[in-house]
């Protein structure tokens, strides 16, 4: 039963990519954040009008 859940290491250097790429991700994926809380907060704020 054990064995079954084995852990994983980090990769190896030679599998990681560019800290560039990371950071483009970062950004791409902190501007998707930003932007999916505030359709979901102005959705809110009209619903509180309609209703």
């Amino acid at each position: 039963m054990a064995d079954r859940f084995t852990p994983v290491g980090p990769p190896s250097d030679d599998e990681t990519s560019e800290p560039g790429a990371k950071l483009v991700w970062f950004v791409v994926i902190a501007l998707a954040s930003m932007i999916s809380v505030a359709v979901v907060a102005y959705v809110l704020k009209a619903m509180l009008f309609i209703g």
